[in-house]
């Protein structure tokens, strides 16, 4: 008998229609009840929280880790699965990947219809994902994300629908699993690097994210830094171009030890510091890039490394991203 640990924090998968519109109230008992438990499945459940995820905290994120780690230290559990918003859900799991240091699967899901849906697929996404978590197959991939029968390694996924079924891809990477009647098949394995020992009990640095638009300017940028940012992802242009006037100041930035890293709103690609005056100007001032790393993902990475080591963050990070 396989034994899986079910953490449920709410999101559209636990909510209902009320007056105000949905929210999240189902309990993790109700929603084992409606997907059922495998064959051969044992399955506990603990309530973390139950709301929409797009009203965590960074302080909910990190209980949140701390806890999916505490479930790991019974020996006798297979997996985790996690019941989460899909607002947030791939912050929530990076998050969680980038401390995991067991082979034993963590797999985050949800759904995009309430549970009260006519046609809800929450269920189906749970009962699919209790099956990962227990599957020797899914063993070593560190943190997983399982959404309408396709399974992603936390790094790399983005939520790429608002309300369709199919709500996650990994641009340019593609899942890692598949279930397919009702048996995970494995399609790819990721690289997994070494697992950081961050203090889930110490808030992490404020880490802001500036976009790029057509005729920005730095104001954003300076206004990020005079808030107490300790380090700032540029969300830049195609292969990683901004603006003239964000690429001086993100110089003044690195310049004031302030750490700057690029990522694209691009969904899919690398960063590259290719042209003269975007991205090879941001490369010279000292700026780091974040291969495809979304902006959200690149947040995290860089507050993780800032906690670690607040003085020399860049060492931590080089062996992260693409050189």
């Amino acid at each position: 008998m396989r034994r899986v640990h079910l953490l449920a924090t709410g999101g559209t998968i636990a909510s209902r229609r009320g007056p105000a519109g949905l929210a999240a109230t189902t309990p993790a008992a109700e929603l084992l009840a409606a997907a059922g438990s495998p064959d051969g499945v044992e399955v506990t459940v603990r309530d973390l929280t139950t709301v929409g995820s797009y009203a965590l905290s960074a302080a909910d994120l990190r209980r949140l880790v701390a806890e999916v780690r505490r479930c790991l230290t019974d020996d006798d559990v297979d997996g985790v699965v996690v019941t989460h918003g899909t607002d947030t859900m791939e912050e929530s799991a990076y998050l969680a990947d980038l401390v995991h240091d067991d082979p034993r699967p963590v797999v985050f899901t949800g759904s995009q219809r309430p549970f009260d849906s006519p046609a809800p697929d929450g269920p189906g996404n749970l009962g699919a994902a209790l099956r990962v978590a227990a599957s020797p197959a899914a063993r070593d991939l560190g943190v997983l994300l399982c959404f309408d029968g396709l399974v992603f390694a936390a790094r790399g996924v983005r939520k790429v629908e608002t309300l369709r079924s199919a709500a996650f891809a990994a641009p340019g990477r593609g899942p890692v699993l598949q279930v397919a009647d009702g048996t995970p098949v494995p399609l790819a394995r990721p690289v997994r690097p070494t697992p950081l020992p961050l203090d889930l009990d110490r808030e992490l640095p404020r880490v802001d994210v500036v976009a790029c638009y057509l005729g920005a300017d730095a104001a954003l940028l300076r206004a990020a830094a005079a808030a107490g940012a300790q380090g700032v992802v540029l969300e830049a242009f195609g292969a990683g171009n901004v603006p003239p006037g964000i690429a001086e100041e993100a110089g003044r930035l690195v310049g004031r030890g302030i750490p700057v890293l690029v990522c694209s709103r691009v969904p899919s690609g690398p960063v590259a510091p290719l042209y003269a005056g975007g991205g090879a100007g941001l490369a010279r001032a000292g700026a780091l890039f974040a291969g495809d790393l979304s902006p959200w993902q690149g947040r995290l990475l860089l507050a993780a490394a800032l906690s670690l080591d607040p003085r020399e963050p860049h060492r931590l990070l080089v062996d992260r991203l693409p050189r």
